[in-house]
């Protein structure tokens, strides 16, 4: 047991890289998002159970024999399995609120603007982007009340194209802007995992100003965790900013 501090250094590092490729693996063309994720939910727990053992094992190990440097290569390989266990031991201490089990959001749940462009054919999409209907939007109104059109003193066509520039902003993909029609259709992927929503954005004239109307949808998942609500807020802060 003389190497038992490398072997857990060893263990904690592969554990590190292959969280780092569940998590980025889509984003670097490994797999489909919906694969990384199915990783994460299946093997980071005993991953993490894995590097936590075995850097305890050393760190004992070492410590009876009195070697620093051996116990200190194991108690970093015990925190790497205990930073992989942190979204289970958090979960466990404040269990997170349940998200509603819809993935179409919509600042206009009477009128939710279409999308025209996108369409069924989009890469790996599970979701049809047909609006749900009043059942939605009624689930949508109990779970997201705040989300509302964005009102604005601008008129149409400059808040066209400041919705245009906070788009971009954002790292959207843009797929369609149509500025005679104040239209914009993109894509927009999440940070970790790597997952593709799709959003169209549509501007009206409301007297002296205007309105600005968003729907974001997730490809994939009946549920999106919030993530499409998120990022319609997100979107009006900045554009208000």
């Amino acid at each position: 047991m003389k190497h038992a501090g490398k072997i857990a250094l060893l263990a904690a590092f592969i554990g590190a890289v292959g969280v780092a490729l569940m998590l980025f693996g889509a984003r670097l063309g490994l797999w489909e998002p919906i694969v990384g994720f199915g990783l994460y939910r299946t093997y980071l727990n005993p991953l993490g159970g894995v590097i936590l053992g075995v850097g305890l094992l050393s760190l004992i190990i070492h410590l009876i024999r009195k070697e620093r440097r051996g116990a200190a290569a194991g108690g970093v390989s015990a925190l790497v399995g205990v930073a992989c266990l942190a979204p289970l031991i958090a979960g466990t201490l404040n269990p997170p609120l349940r998200a509603p089990p819809i993935h179409d959001i919509s600042t206009d749940t009477v009128n939710p603007p279409a999308f025209e462009v996108l369409d069924e054919t989009r890469a790996g999409a599970r979701n049809s982007l047909e609006y749900g209907g009043a059942e939605l939007a009624e689930i949508q109104a109990a779970a997201y009340p705040d989300i509302a059109p964005i009102m604005t003193d601008l008129p149409a066509d400059a808040a066209y194209q400041r919705a245009l520039a906070v788009a971009q902003g954002m790292g959207w993909e843009i797929v369609a802007a149509d500025a005679e029609r104040r239209r914009i259709e993109a894509t927009a992927r999440t940070s970790v995992f790597h997952f593709a929503d799709d959003v169209v954005l549509v501007v009206t004239p409301q007297g002296d100003g205007s309105r600005v109307d968003l729907r974001s949808v997730s490809r994939v998942g009946r549920s999106d965790q919030g993530v499409n609500a998120a990022r319609i807020r997100a979107f009006g802060q900045r554009f208000g900013a």
